[in-house]
């Protein structure tokens, strides 16, 4: 695996300027520049959510963030770039800021479906389980990678490389800690079957990450390798559909722990009419065994020599296991999960064709038993309406109510509290100011 590191990135980097000297010989089109951007403005009141963040009596937290995106396209031939500018804040920071590059990439596409992408850029496959946009953080989320694929009518296929750094150094090693991007390396293919005649698709993920050692483990300058395999499967025939996918976890930790982890999901959708759509739906994200936390003024140790918890690594988690986010966003205590059971129903409901309304029930219980404590978690219910007055702008507003059992209190930090409330109001604007053809 050492071995194989140095080389392939520079082997990736030739076979893309390669394709670009080959790409040069199709048949020219216009050239194509557009200047759009995104402006969103979110304010929040929070009385719980986001492990640790419960207070008691009147002790809620109330802000507004905003997050700004300029982006630039080019396109034409075979050659397509794109570049965003970002900047997300709290109003009042005075400056402090996030002011990044969020995007910056070029793509080749040759017209018999090759293509190659190199650069900052935004990944999000199937449902976003495993690797997704997480949109709805200020932040959100992108790589630095070079991605080759194929794809046509029925059948895509793409290969990721990922290569990370602190800086450009010549003798510091390949030590790579508090980087902006959470791993060091990264290999990941993904293939996709969807006819157009048939409604059926699935899809297959093979990802092979490498993590820096961890300060406490054996050997902090080790790059530890995982793997993670899987498929996302979807049947949507008429005005019903069935969704479901598996992934199993293997390999070691940054700890230096071996790791044994798996989830599963299901979904079923059916919409009697078009104004209404029915789901349902349930998730397990398995945990570690005997996970062990202590009542207050107590001690208590559980060796793990696997990890058996699963974590969905680099997915949109906001959009899966609840919207008030306990849940896989921060960690649990002392580092290990007891895995997660997800059941949730919901409804989308569409009064007129700029206005829809989102309702959601979720029940969560742990994955795996807990001594002297029940598995069941708390219950959550989810309301948002979002409503669309013209094209560009998207105005939406939620509130969600959590009553946490006693086990949340003890798992996840939550103090003084069960009954958690969650309001917000969000607006996004997408102006596209200027579209040249020539």
């Amino acid at each position: 695996m050492n071995t194989i590191k140095y080389w392939i990135i520079p082997l990736c980097m030739l076979a893309f300027t390669s394709f670009a000297a080959w790409a040069q010989d199709q048949e020219e089109k216009p050239n194509n520049f557009t200047l759009d951007a995104e402006l969103l403005t979110r304010g929040e009141i929070r009385h719980g959510g986001l492990s640790g963040n419960a207070n008691d009596g009147d002790n809620k937290a109330s802000f507004i963030v905003e997050r700004t995106r300029l982006g630039l396209d080019y396109e034409r031939t075979f050659l397509k770039t794109h570049i965003t500018a970002q900047h997300s804040a709290v109003w009042g920071q005075a400056g402090k800021g996030s002011l990044n590059i969020y995007e910056a990439w070029a793509q080749l596409t040759a017209r018999n479906g090759l293509f190659a992408k190199i650069g900052r850029q935004v990944l999000s496959y199937d449902d976003e389980r495993i690797i997704g946009s997480d949109d709805w953080t200020e932040v959100a989320l992108s790589h630095d990678l070079l991605k080759v694929g194929y794809e046509n009518d029925i059948h895509k296929v793409h290969a990721m490389f990922a290569y990370n750094q602190n800086v450009e150094s010549v003798d510091g090693g390949t030590v790579y800690r508090n980087g902006d991007k959470p791993y060091k390396a990264m290999q990941a293919l993904w293939y996709h079957y969807d006819h157009p005649h048939v409604p059926f698709g699935a899809s297959l993920l093979f990802m092979n990450l490498g993590l820096q050692g961890s300060e406490i483990s054996d050997n902090p300058n080790k790059t530890n390798y995982q793997q993670l395999v899987g498929t996302y499967m979807s049947y949507r025939p008429a005005n019903w559909s069935l969704e479901g996918s598996f992934y199993y976890q293997m390999g070691t930790s940054e700890d230096g722990v071996d790791i044994a982890a798996w989830m599963a999901s299901v979904l079923g959708t059916y919409s009697p009419s078009r104004k209404l759509t029915l789901n349902a739906g349930y998730d397990r994200l398995s945990g570690d065994p005997y996970y062990n936390v202590p009542p207050k003024g107590y001690f208590g140790l559980v060796q793990h020599s696997t990890i058996k918890g699963f974590s969905p690594v680099y997915g949109t988690h906001h959009k899966f296991y609840g919207a008030m986010d306990f849940f896989y966003i921060s960690t649990f205590k002392n580092g290990f999960s007891p895995g997660l059971q997800n059941f949730f129903a919901g409804l989308t409901y569409y009064p007129i064709k700029p206005l829809h309304i989102d309702a959601t029930y979720h029940y969560f219980a742990t994955a795996t038993w807990l001594e002297d404590m029940s598995r069941s978690l708390g219950h959550e219910i989810e309301l948002s309406v979002t409503y669309r007055p013209i094209k560009e702008v998207s105005i939406s507003a939620g509130y969600s109510y959590m009553h946490g059992d006693e086990t949340l209190e003890r798992i996840e930090c939550v103090d003084k509290g069960r009954n958690l409330h969650w309001a917000w109001l969000n607006v996004i604007i997408r102006p596209r100011f200027l579209q040249i053809k020539w």
